[in-house]
């Protein structure tokens, strides 16, 4: 059987001062990549989440509206606002979405429509929210989102209500 022979100076080898400050830095810049990663990942999520919500308002909205018949329409509110409670159900952390109902003209009908151009109204909804900075060099920043739809005096919610037409 053979024994092996350790050289004593060998074995005494180890890392040196410079080796040591290189793998330093290295693990640094790691580990700052990583934590700024990590910061725009949730930044990226918060965003998208405001995003999602106004999504579903304008949504809810929009079909609230396409069940309303032609006449309902007037009464209809044009201004509301929406909370999203961001953590939890804590008010201190919750955006509040303003919300706009704009009726009118569709100015984009094609051509030969003239006959019932005063019969389809042109409904927009916007809602605008304001995400705070995180920090104090981070400034706020105001978002808009909008939808539209189409309602016409003779349309579908008359058939789903049953309200007679004169034609």
């Amino acid at each position: 059987m053979r024994t092996r022979v350790f050289n004593k100076k060998r074995r005494q080898q180890g890392w040196s001062l410079a080796e040591v400050m290189v793998a330093i830095v290295v693990l640094a810049i790691v580990f700052v990549s990583l934590f700024v990663a990590f910061s725009y990942g949730f930044t990226v999520i918060r965003s998208t989440r405001e995003d999602l919500r106004a999504t579903q308002i304008l949504t809810q909205k929009i079909e609230g509206i396409r069940l309303c018949t032609y006449a309902q329409l007037s009464s209809c509110p044009t201004n509301f606002t929406d909370t999203y409670a961001t953590l939890g159900n804590t008010n201190s952390s919750s955006l509040v979405y303003y919300g706009t109902i704009t009726r009118g003209r569709n100015t984009d009908l094609p051509n030969g429509t003239s006959g019932y151009r005063d019969q389809v109204q042109l409904i927009t909804v916007t809602v605008t929210w304001t995400t705070p900075g995180v920090s104090a060099s981070d400034p706020a920043v105001t978002h808009t989102r909008s939808m539209q739809t189409e309602s016409a005096l003779y349309g579908l919610q008359n058939y789903l209500f049953g309200v007679t037409n004169s034609i």
